[in-house]
C-alpha cells in the first residue's frame, strides 16, 4: 500500500512536469518554419562559448536571488536552507513560463512544503524583492536614456501605442482600483480574524527588509543579480558576429528594452520580447531583420531552456523531499 502511494505521487509529479514543459515550449513560435529547425540553425550560427558563459551567469544570478530571499525570511523567524530557497525559486520560474505571475505563488507554496514557511509571509518577502528589482530596473532604464536619449526617443515614437489618445489616464484607473481594494481590505479586516492573521503575516514579510541584520548585503545581492543579468545580455551579443561590435551603449539599451518586454504579463515574456527587441536592433542599430530575429530567438530560447532544465530538476527534487518526509511520517 505504501509503495502504491509513493508511486502515485511520483506519477502525478511526472505528469505535472510534462504539462509544464508542454505549456512552456508552446510559447516559442516561429512563423513559416518548424521551431526546432529554426532553433537549431540559429544555434549553429552562434558562438557556443559565450552562450555557455551566459548560462553560468544565469545560474549564478538565481543562486544570489535564492540567498537574498533566504535573508529576507530570516527576520520573520524562518531560517530556511539556501538549497530549499533555490528549489522553490526555480520551481516558481518553471510555473511562470506557463502561467504568467503564477510562479510567485507557486514558489511560496513550494517553500511551505519544504520549510513550513507560511505562504502569506513568504509572499510578503517576494513583494519586497519585486520592489527592489523595480528600483534596480528603473535605475538602469534612466541610465540607458541618459546614454542613448535620441535613439530611445526615436524607438518609443515608432511604437504602435505611442500615438493616439486615451480618454481616461491610466493612473486614474489605477487609483480607483487601489481605492476599491483598500475598502474591501478594511471590510475584511473587521469581519475575518483569519484574514487579519494573513495580512499580519504578509506585512511581516513585506517589512522584513527593515529588520535585516546586514542591509548592505541585501543591496549587494540586488545589484549583483542585475549585474549578472547585464552580463548575460553582453555575452549573448558577443555570441553573434552581427551584434558583437555594437558596444556598451547598445548592451545597456537592449537590456532595458528586453527587461521591459520580459516584465509584461505573458509567459516568460514570450511574444513581447520577440517583438520589441528585434525592433530595437533593426531601428536603432541597423541590424538586418533576419539576424535580429535569430539573435532574439536564441537568446530567449536559451534562457527559457535553462529555466526549464533548472525548474524541472527543482520540481523533482522538492517533490522527492516532500514525498520522503511524508513516507517517514506514515
Amino acid at each position: 500500500m505504501q509503495k502504491l502511494k509513493s508511486g502515485s505521487r511520483y506519477a502525478l509529479m511526472i505528469a505535472i512536469t510534462g504539462l509544464l514543459l508542454w505549456l512552456s515550449l508552446r510559447g516559442l513560435h516561429v512563423e513559416g518554419e518548424n521551431k526546432f529547425d529554426y532553433l537549431w540553425q540559429a544555434w549553429l550560427k552562434s558562438d557556443k562559448m559565450y552562450l555557455w558563459l551566459m548560462a553560468l551567469a544565469g545560474i549564478a544570478s538565481h543562486i544570489l536571488r535564492a540567498m537574498r530571499w533566504k535573508m529576507l525570511l530570516k527576520p520573520t523567524g524562518h531560517d530556511i536552507k539556501t538549497s530549499n530557497s533555490f528549489w522553490a525559486l526555480m520551481t516558481g520560474y518553471l510555473v511562470n513560463l506557463a502561467v504568467p505571475r503564477g510562479g510567485e505563488i507557486s514558489r511560496c507554496y513550494t517553500l511551505y512544503q519544504l520549510e513550513k514557511t507560511p505562504v502569506e509571509t513568504s509572499f510578503g518577502t517576494v513583494v519586497t524583492e519585486r520592489i527592489a528589482d523595480v528600483l534596480c530596473l528603473l535605475i538602469l532604464i534612466a541610465f540607458s536614456f541618459y546614454l542613448e536619449w535620441e535613439k530611445l526617443k526615436k524607438f518609443l515614437d515608432a511604437l504602435p501605442f505611442s500615438s493616439g489618445s486615451v480618454s481616461v489616464p491610466w493612473w486614474v484607473w489605477a487609483a480607483a482600483l487601489a481605492g476599491i481594494v483598500f475598502l474591501i481590505g478594511i471590510y475584511l479586516l473587521r469581519k475575518n480574524e483569519k484574514f487579519v492573521k494573513i495580512i499580519r503575516g504578509f506585512k511581516g514579510g513585506l517589512l522584513s527588509v527593515f529588520h535585516l541584520e546586514h542591509k548592505w548585503l541585501f543591496i549587494f545581492y540586488s545589484f549583483g543579480i542585475w549585474a549578472l543579468y547585464f552580463l548575460m545580455s553582453y555575452l549573448v551579443l558577443m555570441a553573434f558576429p552581427e551584434t558583437n561590435l555594437l558596444g556598451f551603449r547598445a548592451v545597456v539599451t537592449l537590456f532595458a528594452v528586453g527587461s521591459i518586454a520580459m516584465a509584461t504579463p505573458l509567459p516568460g515574456g514570450a511574444g513581447s520580447y520577440h517583438v520589441l527587441v528585434p525592433l530595437a536592433l533593426t531601428s536603432l542599430y541597423q541590424v538586418a531583420k533576419p539576424d535580429a530575429v535569430a539573435f532574439v530567438f536564441v537568446f530567449h530560447a536559451w534562457q527559457t531552456l535553462l529555466m526549464i532544465v533548472l525548474g524541472v530538476i527543482s520540481f523533482v527534487v522538492s517533490n522527492a523531499i516532500v514525498s520522503k518526509r511524508v513516507s517517514l511520517i506514515e
